[in-house]
């Protein structure tokens, strides 16, 4: 009896010691998995390279770094992601500044250029319908000086009125209401008084008449101007010819070309988005030319246009010089600085932070090393930034943001 005790105790024990191995083995088989599907690896320069097991990364061919994720999704456009791919904490002493509750004052720096004022055109029309005889000036951007021969133009209709004209001084001169009108009209046709004198003078019509400049500027074809930027919309062809030739017809009221004085010019400037609350209307401002950056151009802001263009984010404002001493060419360009009124904000000099895409980003000192942290930042005056929200005046941040970036590679961290 005792031997089958013996025997029966001995087959439990055997049965018991089975189990527990096969328990404890295959929860160390699933847990070995579980660590196994959990871990990734990464490249520390290229985070976007992930692999289930270790190799070399494809772009840089450096060791993929294993990152245990203990299954949960990271989320892919973090900046601990974009900026630590193994870790978002540096680890390292390096010297450190604080954002500054202060007021400063500065001087804004703004690119422009010289640009036609819209103001000083004077359209070129045809009073009479006609054909053009001749023209005397052939190309676009061509200088025409006050009283000078544009073209001949032979007009039937302004014909008879010479006809009409020379039948009243010869036959009811005695009419001074009548010759006076008819003289009149045919200044309203575009013949000058040294014209009607020698009409009167010889009293013979002549059925071509020529059509002087009544100022000084510059020929321009009929091409519309463009709004936003002030300038020709054709401007690239400097020696363009003329849209009218000799033989054209033209009608009644017609432009022929725009005259254009250049002894009034626009200086048109770029102000970037968060700026323009800073200017004023006769606000003083320091024009540099890029022909000679030593001569100081001193002018005050006239117009500030209220709108904004979306291209390059930003409106502009404009400055209306005195061109006839200055003798600026059109499409010069031009650097304006204007000294701002102080403004108290909280300051970030602009080494602490660093830039990556639409992002700002600093590092703000935790125990042994740093963390990487996203701030809001407003305008720029000078060598600072100023700090929207992110950071407060008590933390303390890296000087220099753009050396912990160049040093992410060689730095430790865990």
């Amino acid at each position: 009896m005792n031997r089958y005790l013996k025997y029966s105790l001995l087959t439990i024990m055997i049965l018991a010691i089975g189990f527990a191995i096969y328990y404890f083995a295959t929860k160390s088989d699933n847990h070995s998995g579980h660590e196994q599907q959990a871990a990734i690896y990464t490249c520390p320069m290229h985070p976007e390279i992930i692999r289930d097991k270790p190799g070399n990364c494809p772009i840089c061919g450096m060791i993929l770094v294993k990152k245990v994720t203990n299954n949960h999704t990271e989320e892919s456009n973090s900046i601990e992601n974009v900026l630590k791919p193994t870790d978002n904490f540096i680890v390292g002493n390096f010297q450190t500044t604080s954002v500054k509750d202060t007021t400063i004052s500065s001087e804004i720096s703004l690119p422009g250029i010289v640009a036609y004022d819209p103001n000083s055109f004077v359209n070129i029309a045809a009073r009479a319908s006609g054909r053009i005889e001749k023209m005397y000036v052939n190309y676009k951007y061509q200088k025409v000086n006050k009283g000078e021969k544009l073209f001949d133009l032979y007009s039937p209709e302004l014909l008879t009125e010479q006809q009409n004209f020379i039948y009243l001084i010869s036959n009811d001169a005695d009419n001074t209401s009548i010759v006076e009108a008819s003289k009149q009209k045919l200044k309203l046709y575009g013949m000058n008084m040294s014209q009607i004198n020698a009409l009167i003078a010889t009293k013979r019509a002549n059925p071509v008449i020529s059509i002087y400049s009544p100022a000084y500027g510059i020929i321009d074809a009929t091409q519309t101007m463009d709004a936003n930027t002030n300038t020709m919309s054709n401007a690239s062809a400097a020696s363009e010819v003329l849209n009218f030739k000799e033989g054209n017809y033209i009608k009644k009221g017609e432009t022929v070309f725009k005259l254009v004085n250049t002894d009034k010019v626009w200086g048109v400037f770029n102000v970037l988005q968060g700026y323009s609350g800073l200017l004023k209307r006769n606000q003083p401002i320091t024009i540099t030319t890029e022909l000679d950056e030593n001569h100081n151009i001193n002018a005050q802001i006239n117009f500030i246009e209220t709108q904004f263009s979306a291209t390059d984010k930003s409106n502009r404002i404009r400055v209306y010089l005195n061109n006839n001493a200055l003798k600026l060419p059109i499409g010069l360009r031009l650097q304006g600085s204007v000294k701002t009124n102080p403004i108290k904000g909280t300051w970030l000099h602009k080494q602490a932070f660093v830039s990556i895409g639409n992002k700002k980003i600093v590092f703000v000192k935790m125990n042994n090393g740093f963390k990487a942290k996203e701030i809001q930042t407003g305008i720029e005056m000078g060598d600072y930034i100023q700090v929207i929200n992110g950071i407060s005046v008590h933390d303390v941040i890296a000087k220099n943001a753009q050396y912990l970036i160049d040093s992410e590679s060689f730095i430790k961290t865990e």
